[in-house]
């Protein structure tokens, strides 16, 4: 888990590109009313939504930190996950909203007014970047703070293609170049919200971490001499860096010792193997539903597959 120390610079960071972001909106949103450049209030606004993901991401961030409750037994580290979320879902329609103008600037194109534009938005891009650098470290471990970075670099490219289409257009008069960069920009943002929305969905949903294979945890545990079979297996992250597992496993013997040393075996096996350091193991030498094939999760792969086939023949 994370240190004091980092995560105290981790929330100055943050602090910091708040700061910088409300500067980058208020910039943009002037130049582009006294300039008259719809490209520059567009971007104002694409990062008006970046500002309140940053602020969701700081809450969250603040959140996790918070110690465990009796409320709330994991504590807040799920806030991380589900500001990942809907940052990562705002961006996706920020994607949307963006080839949507984008498509009607193709129809109906709008002049760009030369080289304010370019000066604002070229303002905005190196901001932007910064805030992204600012984020990049914090970004390799936490899924939220990764999603404020992918919001700040994105911004950053929207911010270079007004740049580069305004240096086009003064050059060529194309005005088409404006909304084809934009597009481009889409691209990219999209490349770089989906992989954070499919990732924070699945630990929403409960799902076994991509890493692992629940089948192979329970072969690995059945592997262990003493072990007859794992039932009730349970994999599940409450964030990325949090997995958990329970499981009932059917033993032979009824010798409270060896149980204890073969519960060590497992735990270590499991830990060294996987990566998964907290789990709560219940053994017993009898399975408490004998008659369900819950008992055993080989039985429940066939019986899987035996359904499946007479779905076919169905």
């Amino acid at each position: 888990m994370m240190s004091l120390a980092s995560y105290a610079h981790l929330r100055s960071r943050l602090y910091l590109t708040l700061a910088l972001n409300a500067i980058i909106i208020a910039a943009e949103f002037a130049g582009g009313w006294i300039l008259n450049s719809i490209g520059l209030m567009s971007d104002a606004g694409h990062n008006l939504v970046d500002q309140g993901s940053l602020f969701l991401a700081l809450y969250a961030h603040l959140l996790t930190a918070r110690p465990a409750s009796a409320e709330r037994t994991f504590g807040y580290h799920r806030a991380g996950i589900v500001a990942a979320f809907l940052n990562s879902f705002i961006l996706l329609l920020t994607a949307v909203g963006i080839t949507l103008v984008g498509i009607k600037r193709l129809l109906q194109p709008v002049p760009v007014d030369g080289g304010w534009v370019m000066a604002i938005a070229a303002l905005s891009f190196a901001a932007n970047l910064s805030i992204a650098l600012l984020l990049q470290h914090g970004a390799k471990d936490d899924l939220n703070i990764r999603s404020a970075f992918w919001h700040m670099l994105g911004d950053a490219w929207v911010s270079l293609g007004v740049v580069i289409s305004g240096g086009a257009i003064l050059l060529t008069g194309w005005t088409v170049l404006d909304p084809l960069i934009s597009l481009l920009v889409v691209v990219a943002i999209a490349k770089g919200a989906w992989p954070l929305f499919k990732e924070s969905l699945e630990v929403l949903l409960e799902s076994t971490p991509p890493s692992i294979s629940a089948t192979h945890v329970a072969a690995t545990i059945e592997a262990i001499p003493g072990v007859k079979n794992v039932h009730d297996l349970h994999i599940w992250a409450v964030e990325p860096r949090l997995i958990m597992m329970t499981c009932h496993i059917l033993v032979d013997g009824d010798d409270s010792a060896m149980t204890n040393d073969l519960l060590q075996t497992i735990r270590a096996k499991v830990s060294a193997d996987f990566g998964i350091k907290h789990m709560t193991i219940q053994m017993g030498t009898l399975c408490c539903r004998p008659d369900e094939i819950h008992c055993d999760l080989t039985t429940l792969a066939m019986h899987h597959r035996d359904e499946g086939r007479l779905h076919v023949h169905h």
